[in-house]
């Protein structure tokens, strides 16, 4: 029987899901909330408000929804997986108290201490005058952290001891009572992505990746949501995955049943390949952005199924089918990003999708019929081929071909993978 799909979501990751759920033997409707232009390709856009649980649980069971696929961290933190599965709703995501995960990065950096999983050494503050005399102490480089949701971008690798008790200061400036950051250890090595499915239980390896944080060429300027990835990593050979999943993804599955709170979904592990082996740096409790594109072009399998079968039952059997060939993706933002952005801006043309190649749509809007830019990371050219001097070059001639002189990408995507 076909089963009706709910998405929730309106950026570049849900754009690559749905894609590739629109590709599903086994999807019937496939329903995306709020959804953007590009989504609306292969989905039926709702005006439905993912921190309405209500209304989100009500046209679940109105339209006989089989699985819910929450894309953002912030729904899941926010409890909505908890009040679909309170409604007997499939749904792939991790409850608020295992999204926790990305959440409170203290609650994951103790968890990691209980449970003995390699990581930077840390402190946690509630006071921005003790974590400043704490930097003052430790010297630099050192690493600031906002506890909570930052849409990736709340992390200072500072280079100084004043740019680091600025970060701290930033971190409380305006901020809510109760608020805390987490200063660690500046650990040294090549950093990479491993996606893990989780079915509270289990844990099998899903893709590698390796991202672009930095806004310019040269891993120059801020850091950003991500400004282009590729997959798979170099760097995550078998050995360094089966290590990664033996001394970090698994304990902390057994340290979250230890909790009462297990973690079913996507677990994404951001990873420092260290002298010592691989260290966390951090856990997302969601697919990456713009990591999902890459991960999304590669799979071969059906990723329906395999979303269902992490939400309702068991992955030991679970074997994805991967494409040898790499991708890549590269983010068009707007100008000014990270920073404010000018919003609105028309975007003349987008090429049309092509074999092994298409342009996701990510803080895309339409106003009067035209699409216009609608955030600031605005559309992700991604492309496969043999080999990844190809695959760069694929990508960016669909970049080439996109017509929005009110946008700009780094030109030096995936760079490491060319050796």
């Amino acid at each position: 029987m076909a089963i009706d799909v709910l998405l929730i979501g309106s950026g570049g990751r849900e754009h690559a899901l749905a894609w590739k759920l629109r590709q599903s033997a086994e999807l019937g409707r496939l329903f995306a909330a709020p959804g953007n232009p590009g989504i609306a390709k292969v989905a039926e856009l709702v005006p439905l408000d993912a921190a309405d649980h209500a209304a989100v649980v009500a046209f679940c069971k109105r339209e006989a929804i089989g699985l819910v696929v929450v894309g953002p961290e912030v729904p899941l933190v926010a409890g909505l997986a908890d009040a679909l599965c309170e409604a007997d709703i499939a749904v792939f995501g991790p409850s608020a108290a295992a999204a926790r995960l990305e959440g409170s990065k203290g609650f994951t950096k103790d968890l990691c201490a209980r449970k003995d999983i390699p990581t930077a050494c840390y402190r946690r503050f509630s006071n921005a005058g003790e974590a400043k005399a704490y930097v003052t102490a430790e010297g630099a480089p050192i690493v600031i952290k906002a506890d909570g949701l930052a849409a990736g971008k709340g992390v200072t690798v500072a280079a100084t001891v004043d740019e680091a008790c600025r970060a701290v200061d930033d971190c409380f400036a305006d901020a809510a009572d109760g608020v805390e950051v987490v200063v660690e250890e500046c650990m040294v090595g090549p950093e990479a992505s491993l996606f893990c499915l989780c079915d509270g239980e289990n844990a099998i390896a899903f893709g590698t990746a390796e991202d672009h944080k930095r806004a310019f060429d040269g891993d120059r300027g801020p850091n950003t949501g991500g400004m282009g990835a590729y997959s798979p990593s170099g760097l995550m050979t078998p050995e360094m995955t089966e290590r990664a999943m033996r001394e970090i993804v698994r304990p902390t599955l057994e340290g979250m049943r230890d909790l009462g709170t297990p973690f079913r979904g996507v677990l994404y592990a951001g990873l420092m390949l260290t002298a010592d082996g691989p260290k966390l740096i951090e856990y997302n409790v969601r697919f990456g952005d713009p990591e999902a594109q890459v991960l999304m072009m590669r799979l071969e399998s059906d990723l329906l199924p395999i979303l269902l079968t992490a939400a309702t039952g068991s992955l030991e059997e679970l074997e994805p089918r991967w494409s040898p060939e790499p991708a890549v993706t590269v983010v068009l933002a707007a100008k000014g990003y990270p920073g404010a952005v000018e919003k609105g801006t028309a975007i003349g043309s987008v090429p049309e999708e092509g074999k092994g190649e298409i342009v996701f749509h990510a803080g895309t809007a339409l106003k009067d019929g035209r699409l216009v830019a609608n955030g600031g990371r605005v559309l992700n050219a991604t492309a496969r081929d043999a080999d990844i001097g190809r695959a760069i070059e694929r990508a960016y001639a669909l970049v080439d071909a996109v017509d929005w002189p009110d946008g700009f990408c780094r030109r030096d995507i995936a760079h490491r993978a060319r050796g």
